[in-house]
């Protein structure tokens, strides 16, 4: 068990470490050939912190540990929206801004429904293919696209110079990019095999601990960087960077996972994905009625007890 629990902590630091420099690295990259910072947010920074759970469930798909796979992206989107927006918001109150809620949000909703849909109702039950893979990287693509396009119109036509003493020099930035390569990869394998050992060793399915601790443990550069951005003020980061996650990991993580080997997910019970759907709309329904669209305090605590009581809920029927 130890070697299990020790194999677990040093491949989430991997990966988690790993991450970051990645996305160190090609955002200094993307800067030193003046790329726009709005670009950079849209694209290296989303990606960055959802490199964890895109290793992680692709090198599960890879192992044949579907449970793991499926349970990384559901636990981890089910954490972004309770954990991650709750404990923002007790920090600062949350400001959803119009793009949000006209488009990001409805897309969040939109794309949890496809997902349920294709997993119950197509190709059989708790199963998702490689065509179905496939459809959510085309709506990936799409959404991406045009995102970025309304994005650029929108903003402000004024060129950002950033000082040369904050970028990196050139070889610095590709050996963080090389060595957050490397940490991924072995981290990831190393993370999924530990994670699986744990629940052999416990008596519990892959689909638990990968809802509960694989899940949040991937969440963790989320967590850090909405937490960070509501201590700075800037909720609208922290809110974006949360729905931005949950969209990226539905529609591109298990799209490229269950193209790689596709995914039968068997101990993911329908009511995690009920629950998830339910957090997403309780979310939507908290930025829409609340004053000036806002998500207070007292909201932030209802969403992190749901957690708690999801989380309470795992471990008693496990």
């Amino acid at each position: 068990m130890w070697l299990f629990i020790i194999k677990f902590i040093i491949g989430l630091l991997l990966v988690i470490k790993g991450a970051d420099f990645l996305t160190d690295g090609a955002s200094s990259i993307a800067r030193k050939f003046n790329v726009s910072t709005l670009l950079i947010g849209l694209t290296i920074v989303s990606f960055g912190t959802s490199l964890p759970e895109l290793v992680v469930s692709s090198v599960s798909a890879l192992k044949g540990s579907s449970d793991m796979a499926m349970g990384n992206v559901v636990g981890s989107n089910l954490f972004n929206t309770l954990a991650i927006v709750g404990v923002t918001a007790l920090f600062c109150p949350i400001i959803c801004k119009k793009d949000l809620l006209i488009r990001d949000l409805p897309v969040n909703v939109l794309v949890t429904c496809t997902l349920f849909i294709m997993v119950y109702y197509c190709c059989g039950i708790g199963t998702l293919t490689r065509i179905e893979g496939i459809t959510l990287l085309i709506i990936f693509v799409i959404y991406m696209g045009f995102t970025i396009i309304t994005s650029l119109k929108s903003a402000k036509h004024t060129e950002e110079k950033v000082p040369t003493e904050a970028l990196m020099p050139m070889w610095k930035a590709i050996l963080w990019i090389v060595l957050g390569l490397v940490a991924l990869v072995f981290g990831g394998d190393w993370f999924v095999d530990g994670a699986a050992g744990i629940a052999a060793e416990l008596g519990v399915s892959e689909s638990v601990i990968a809802l509960t601790i694989v899940s949040a443990g991937t969440s963790f550069p989320e967590l850090a960087t909405s937490v960070v951005a509501a201590r700075k003020g800037d909720t609208d980061m922290a809110m974006g960077n949360v729905v931005g996650s949950n969209i990226f990991n539905i529609m591109f993580i298990l799209g490229v996972a269950s193209v790689i080997n596709p995914i039968t997910a068997n101990n993911i019970d329908i009511l995690d994905f009920k629950i998830l759907l339910f957090s997403i709309l309780l979310l939507s329904a908290f930025c829409i009625i609340g004053k000036r669209h806002r998500i207070g305090r007292w909201q932030g605590g209802i969403l992190t007890l749901t957690m708690i009581a999801y989380y309470v809920y795992l471990v008693l029927n496990a």
